[in-house]
Protein backbone atom coordinates (compact mmCIF):
# COMPACT_ATOMS: atom_id res chain seq x y z
CA UNK A 1 0.00 0.00 0.00
CA UNK A 2 1.06 3.68 -0.79
CA UNK A 3 2.62 5.53 2.60
CA UNK A 4 1.24 9.13 3.02
CA UNK A 5 2.87 11.39 5.12
CA UNK A 6 0.82 14.61 6.31
CA UNK A 7 2.29 17.30 8.18
CA UNK A 8 0.97 19.47 10.54
CA UNK A 9 -1.60 16.40 10.54
CA UNK A 10 -3.11 18.22 13.96
CA UNK A 11 -3.59 21.53 12.30
CA UNK A 12 -6.63 22.76 10.66
CA UNK A 13 -6.09 21.86 6.92
CA UNK A 14 -4.35 19.12 7.87
CA UNK A 15 -6.81 17.39 9.78
CA UNK A 16 -9.44 17.30 7.65
CA UNK A 17 -6.94 16.05 4.86
CA UNK A 18 -5.81 12.82 7.38
CA UNK A 19 -10.22 12.79 7.84
CA UNK A 20 -10.65 12.42 3.91
CA UNK A 21 -8.06 9.89 3.38
CA UNK A 22 -8.88 7.63 5.89
CA UNK A 23 -11.38 6.21 3.17
CA UNK A 24 -8.48 5.44 1.32
CA UNK A 25 -6.52 2.02 0.81
CA UNK A 26 -3.08 3.37 2.50
CA UNK A 27 -0.92 3.82 5.08
CA UNK A 28 -1.42 7.43 6.50
CA UNK A 29 0.87 8.85 9.13
CA UNK A 30 0.77 12.09 10.71
CA UNK A 31 3.20 14.44 12.01
CA UNK A 32 2.77 17.44 14.06
CA UNK A 33 5.02 19.33 16.25
CA UNK A 34 1.73 20.49 18.74
CA UNK A 35 3.54 23.69 19.33
CA UNK A 36 1.13 26.28 21.78
CA UNK A 37 0.84 29.02 18.56
CA UNK A 38 -3.04 28.64 19.75
CA UNK A 39 -4.88 25.81 21.97
CA UNK A 40 -3.38 22.84 21.79
CA UNK A 41 -6.11 21.32 23.07
CA UNK A 42 -7.98 22.05 20.21
CA UNK A 43 -5.41 19.99 18.47
CA UNK A 44 -5.43 17.30 20.68
CA UNK A 45 -8.96 16.97 20.00
CA UNK A 46 -8.89 16.53 16.58
CA UNK A 47 -6.35 13.79 16.85
CA UNK A 48 -8.46 12.07 19.11
CA UNK A 49 -11.31 12.53 16.43
CA UNK A 50 -9.42 10.95 13.81
CA UNK A 51 -8.01 7.82 15.80
CA UNK A 52 -11.74 7.62 16.80
CA UNK A 53 -12.53 7.35 12.57
CA UNK A 54 -9.41 4.99 11.86
CA UNK A 55 -10.88 2.51 14.04
CA UNK A 56 -14.43 2.79 12.73
CA UNK A 57 -12.96 2.53 9.25
CA UNK A 58 -10.53 -0.20 10.15
CA UNK A 59 -7.56 2.27 8.47
CA UNK A 60 -4.25 1.96 8.81
CA UNK A 61 -3.28 5.46 10.92
CA UNK A 62 -0.52 6.42 13.04
CA UNK A 63 0.40 10.05 14.41
CA UNK A 64 4.10 10.94 15.46
CA UNK A 65 4.68 13.85 17.59
CA UNK A 66 7.50 15.47 15.93
CA UNK A 67 9.55 19.04 14.76
CA UNK A 68 10.68 19.48 10.90
CA UNK A 69 13.39 21.95 12.70
CA UNK A 70 14.84 18.30 14.25
CA UNK A 71 16.45 16.90 11.26
CA UNK A 72 17.84 13.83 12.92
CA UNK A 73 14.28 12.41 14.06
CA UNK A 74 12.99 13.80 11.15
CA UNK A 75 14.90 11.46 8.88
CA UNK A 76 14.34 8.70 11.73
CA UNK A 77 10.43 8.35 10.20
CA UNK A 78 11.52 8.41 6.40
CA UNK A 79 13.94 5.72 8.10
CA UNK A 80 11.46 3.58 9.63
CA UNK A 81 8.27 4.09 7.21
CA UNK A 82 8.31 3.65 3.17
CA UNK A 83 7.19 6.93 2.23
CA UNK A 84 5.92 7.73 -0.96
CA UNK A 85 4.09 11.08 -1.12
CA UNK A 86 4.15 13.99 1.65
CA UNK A 87 1.90 16.49 1.89
CA UNK A 88 3.25 19.81 3.87
CA UNK A 89 0.97 21.24 5.85
CA UNK A 90 3.29 22.53 8.36
CA UNK A 91 3.91 26.36 9.56
CA UNK A 92 4.54 28.93 11.69
CA UNK A 93 1.11 30.37 10.39
CA UNK A 94 -0.44 34.28 11.23
CA UNK A 95 0.87 37.24 9.12
CA UNK A 96 0.17 39.51 11.97
CA UNK A 97 2.12 37.30 14.79
CA UNK A 98 5.07 37.17 11.73
CA UNK A 99 5.73 40.99 12.89
CA UNK A 100 5.64 40.05 16.65
CA UNK A 101 8.09 36.63 16.68
CA UNK A 102 10.32 36.28 12.97
CA UNK A 103 12.32 33.81 14.82
CA UNK A 104 9.67 31.15 14.78
CA UNK A 105 8.72 31.70 10.98
CA UNK A 106 12.11 31.21 9.97
CA UNK A 107 12.74 28.29 12.15
CA UNK A 108 9.33 26.31 10.92
CA UNK A 109 8.65 27.76 7.76
CA UNK A 110 12.38 28.31 6.32
CA UNK A 111 14.74 25.58 8.25
CA UNK A 112 12.08 23.11 8.81
CA UNK A 113 10.90 23.54 5.09
CA UNK A 114 14.32 22.99 3.76
CA UNK A 115 15.07 20.04 6.22
CA UNK A 116 11.93 18.12 5.00
CA UNK A 117 12.35 18.39 1.24
CA UNK A 118 16.28 17.42 1.60
CA UNK A 119 15.08 14.30 3.20
CA UNK A 120 12.34 13.59 0.44
CA UNK A 121 15.26 13.97 -2.55
CA UNK A 122 17.30 11.61 -0.52
CA UNK A 123 14.30 9.30 -0.07
CA UNK A 124 13.09 9.59 -3.71
CA UNK A 125 9.71 10.89 -2.75
CA UNK A 126 6.94 10.06 -5.88
CA UNK A 127 5.44 13.54 -4.33
CA UNK A 128 5.83 16.25 -3.41
CA UNK A 129 2.76 19.16 -1.94
CA UNK A 130 3.58 21.57 0.10
CA UNK A 131 1.25 24.75 1.50
CA UNK A 132 1.79 28.23 0.01
CA UNK A 133 -0.09 31.43 0.93
CA UNK A 134 -2.71 34.08 -0.77
CA UNK A 135 -0.62 36.28 1.04
CA UNK A 136 2.81 35.91 -1.36
CA UNK A 137 0.49 37.78 -3.90
CA UNK A 138 1.22 41.47 -1.53
CA UNK A 139 1.42 44.48 -3.02
CA UNK A 140 -0.28 43.17 -6.25
CA UNK A 141 -3.67 44.94 -7.57
CA UNK A 142 -4.71 42.74 -10.22
CA UNK A 143 -7.85 41.06 -9.87
CA UNK A 144 -8.30 38.20 -9.37
CA UNK A 145 -5.10 37.09 -8.39
CA UNK A 146 -3.06 34.71 -10.60
CA UNK A 147 -0.36 31.81 -10.57
CA UNK A 148 1.06 33.12 -13.68
CA UNK A 149 1.35 37.49 -11.69
CA UNK A 150 4.86 37.96 -10.40
CA UNK A 151 4.84 37.92 -6.51
CA UNK A 152 7.81 40.11 -5.93
CA UNK A 153 6.47 42.17 -3.05
CA UNK A 154 5.58 40.82 -0.02
CA UNK A 155 4.06 42.74 2.83
CA UNK A 156 4.93 40.32 5.58
CA UNK A 157 7.42 37.75 6.55
CA UNK A 158 5.22 35.21 6.49
CA UNK A 159 4.47 35.83 2.99
CA UNK A 160 8.32 35.99 2.51
CA UNK A 161 8.58 32.72 3.75
CA UNK A 162 6.22 31.19 1.51
CA UNK A 163 7.43 32.55 -1.48
CA UNK A 164 10.71 31.04 -0.30
CA UNK A 165 9.58 27.54 -0.17
CA UNK A 166 8.05 27.94 -3.49
CA UNK A 167 11.76 28.82 -4.82
CA UNK A 168 13.35 25.81 -2.64
CA UNK A 169 10.85 23.51 -3.90
CA UNK A 170 11.51 24.55 -7.53
CA UNK A 171 15.41 24.57 -6.98
CA UNK A 172 14.57 20.75 -6.01
CA UNK A 173 12.27 19.87 -8.87
CA UNK A 174 15.20 21.12 -11.24
CA UNK A 175 18.19 19.35 -9.18
CA UNK A 176 16.30 16.22 -8.83
CA UNK A 177 13.26 15.73 -10.82
CA UNK A 178 10.97 15.78 -7.52
CA UNK A 179 7.43 16.47 -8.40
CA UNK A 180 6.61 19.41 -6.08
CA UNK A 181 3.05 20.75 -6.26
CA UNK A 182 3.11 24.29 -4.54
CA UNK A 183 -0.53 25.48 -2.76
CA UNK A 184 -1.32 29.31 -2.73
CA UNK A 185 -4.60 29.09 -0.24
CA UNK A 186 -6.94 31.71 0.17
CA UNK A 187 -8.66 32.57 3.56
CA UNK A 188 -10.03 28.53 4.88
CA UNK A 189 -13.06 28.61 6.85
CA UNK A 190 -14.91 25.52 8.42
CA UNK A 191 -15.60 23.15 11.32
CA UNK A 192 -12.44 22.73 13.51
CA UNK A 193 -11.04 25.72 12.50
CA UNK A 194 -8.26 28.09 13.67
CA UNK A 195 -9.18 29.98 16.91
CA UNK A 196 -6.44 32.90 15.33
CA UNK A 197 -8.62 33.33 12.06
CA UNK A 198 -11.42 36.03 11.10
CA UNK A 199 -14.43 33.67 11.23
CA UNK A 200 -13.67 31.84 15.07
CA UNK A 201 -12.47 35.46 16.27
CA UNK A 202 -15.79 37.00 14.85
CA UNK A 203 -17.55 34.11 16.28
CA UNK A 204 -16.38 34.13 19.39
CA UNK A 205 -17.38 37.81 19.67
CA UNK A 206 -20.52 38.07 18.23
CA UNK A 207 -21.45 34.62 20.93
CA UNK A 208 -19.92 36.21 23.79
CA UNK A 209 -21.34 40.53 22.99
CA UNK A 210 -18.00 41.55 22.44
CA UNK A 211 -16.46 43.79 20.17
CA UNK A 212 -14.99 42.66 16.82
CA UNK A 213 -12.10 44.51 15.57
CA UNK A 214 -12.49 45.83 12.33
CA UNK A 215 -8.94 46.68 10.51
CA UNK A 216 -9.45 49.49 7.14
CA UNK A 217 -12.72 50.07 9.07
CA UNK A 218 -14.33 46.95 7.38
CA UNK A 219 -13.21 47.98 3.80
CA UNK A 220 -12.03 44.89 3.07
CA UNK A 221 -12.59 41.76 0.62
CA UNK A 222 -11.35 37.71 1.24
CA UNK A 223 -12.14 34.73 -1.26
CA UNK A 224 -13.30 32.64 1.77
CA UNK A 225 -12.68 28.87 1.12
CA UNK A 226 -14.50 26.21 2.60
CA UNK A 227 -11.95 23.36 4.41
CA UNK A 228 -13.63 20.44 3.01
CA UNK A 229 -13.44 21.28 -0.41
CA UNK A 230 -9.86 22.21 -0.09
CA UNK A 231 -9.28 18.39 1.38
CA UNK A 232 -10.78 17.36 -1.63
CA UNK A 233 -8.71 19.29 -4.05
CA UNK A 234 -5.16 17.82 -2.11
CA UNK A 235 -6.18 14.47 -2.17
CA UNK A 236 -7.20 14.66 -5.78
CA UNK A 237 -3.18 15.98 -6.32
CA UNK A 238 -2.19 13.15 -4.16
CA UNK A 239 -3.35 11.23 -7.33
CA UNK A 240 -1.36 13.55 -9.72
CA UNK A 241 1.96 14.20 -9.29
CA UNK A 242 3.51 17.85 -11.14
CA UNK A 243 5.21 17.42 -14.30
CA UNK A 244 7.05 19.20 -16.88
CA UNK A 245 5.68 21.57 -19.01
CA UNK A 246 6.58 20.95 -22.89
CA UNK A 247 5.26 24.10 -23.75
CA UNK A 248 7.65 26.21 -21.33
CA UNK A 249 9.07 28.91 -22.89
CA UNK A 250 12.16 29.98 -20.79
CA UNK A 251 12.31 33.03 -23.00
CA UNK A 252 8.98 34.20 -21.78
CA UNK A 253 8.67 32.27 -18.18
CA UNK A 254 5.74 31.28 -16.99
CA UNK A 255 5.44 31.60 -13.18
CA UNK A 256 3.20 28.81 -12.73
CA UNK A 257 4.52 26.20 -14.30
CA UNK A 258 8.23 24.75 -15.06
CA UNK A 259 10.64 22.87 -17.67
CA UNK A 260 10.90 20.53 -14.50
CA UNK A 261 7.77 18.57 -12.66
CA UNK A 262 7.14 21.66 -10.20
CA UNK A 263 3.52 23.78 -10.61
CA UNK A 264 1.86 25.96 -8.47
CA UNK A 265 -1.54 26.42 -8.05
CA UNK A 266 -4.70 28.83 -6.55
CA UNK A 267 -6.75 27.35 -4.04
CA UNK A 268 -9.29 29.71 -3.26
CA UNK A 269 -13.70 29.89 -4.09
CA UNK A 270 -13.32 32.95 -6.81
CA UNK A 271 -15.92 34.55 -5.26
CA UNK A 272 -14.86 37.18 -3.09
CA UNK A 273 -16.93 38.55 -0.40
CA UNK A 274 -17.06 42.16 1.45
CA UNK A 275 -15.94 41.93 5.47
CA UNK A 276 -19.25 42.93 6.52
CA UNK A 277 -21.02 40.96 4.25
CA UNK A 278 -19.37 38.04 5.58
CA UNK A 279 -20.13 39.04 9.45
CA UNK A 280 -23.62 39.86 8.35
CA UNK A 281 -24.35 36.10 7.06
CA UNK A 282 -22.72 35.07 10.92
CA UNK A 283 -25.05 36.98 12.38
CA UNK A 284 -28.09 35.65 11.09
CA UNK A 285 -26.67 32.01 11.44
CA UNK A 286 -26.10 32.93 14.85
CA UNK A 287 -29.13 34.79 15.82
CA UNK A 288 -27.09 37.68 17.46
CA UNK A 289 -26.23 41.27 16.04
CA UNK A 290 -22.13 41.73 16.06
CA UNK A 291 -20.55 44.67 18.00
CA UNK A 292 -17.78 46.91 16.22
CA UNK A 293 -14.77 48.75 16.82
CA UNK A 294 -12.97 50.03 14.22
CA UNK A 295 -9.12 50.58 13.67
CA UNK A 296 -6.46 51.27 11.07
CA UNK A 297 -5.36 48.93 8.05
CA UNK A 298 -3.26 46.59 10.17
CA UNK A 299 0.97 46.41 9.07
CA UNK A 300 1.24 43.11 6.74
CA UNK A 301 -2.65 42.93 5.86
CA UNK A 302 -3.96 42.64 2.02
CA UNK A 303 -7.08 44.90 1.36
CA UNK A 304 -8.83 42.04 -0.82
CA UNK A 305 -8.09 38.97 -2.11
CA UNK A 306 -9.31 37.15 -5.03
CA UNK A 307 -8.52 33.58 -6.40
CA UNK A 308 -8.46 32.88 -10.70
CA UNK A 309 -8.53 28.93 -9.91
CA UNK A 310 -8.69 28.27 -14.03
CA UNK A 311 -5.34 26.31 -13.85
CA UNK A 312 -6.20 23.84 -10.83
CA UNK A 313 -10.07 23.21 -12.12
CA UNK A 314 -7.97 22.27 -15.70
CA UNK A 315 -5.41 20.41 -14.00
CA UNK A 316 -8.22 18.04 -11.57
CA UNK A 317 -11.14 19.44 -12.89
CA UNK A 318 -12.13 20.40 -9.71
CA UNK A 319 -13.70 23.73 -7.93
CA UNK A 320 -15.02 24.51 -4.74
CA UNK A 321 -18.42 23.68 -4.41
CA UNK A 322 -19.45 24.21 -1.08
CA UNK A 323 -21.75 27.66 -0.95
CA UNK A 324 -20.37 30.63 2.11
CA UNK A 325 -23.81 30.03 3.30
CA UNK A 326 -24.08 25.93 3.44
CA UNK A 327 -20.50 26.41 5.01
CA UNK A 328 -21.04 28.75 7.47
CA UNK A 329 -23.88 26.68 8.80
CA UNK A 330 -22.00 23.87 9.02
CA UNK A 331 -19.16 25.93 10.71
CA UNK A 332 -21.41 27.43 13.34
CA UNK A 333 -23.22 24.39 14.55
CA UNK A 334 -19.46 22.27 14.69
CA UNK A 335 -18.83 25.44 16.77
CA UNK A 336 -22.04 25.48 19.32
CA UNK A 337 -21.42 21.62 19.63
CA UNK A 338 -17.86 21.99 20.37
CA UNK A 339 -17.87 24.74 22.71
CA UNK A 340 -20.97 23.89 24.17
CA UNK A 341 -22.82 26.33 23.42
Amino acid sequence: MKTILITGAAGFIGYHICKNLLNSNINLIGLDNLNSYYDISLKNARLEKLSGLAKEKNASWKFIKGDLAEEKSLRNIFNENNINVVVNMAAQAGVRYSIKNPSAFLKSNLIGFCNLIQICREFSIDNFIYASSSSVYGGNKKYPFSEKDEVNHPVSLYAATKKSNELIAHSYSHLYNIPCTGLRLFTVYGPWGRPDMAPMIFTKSIIDGKPIKLFNSGNMYRDFTYVEDIAEIICKLIEKPAVSNINFNNEFPEPSSSWCPHRIFNIGNNNPIFLLDFINLLEKEIGKKAIFEYHEMQPGDLEKTSADITLINDWIGFKPKTKLNEGLKKFINWYKYFYRI
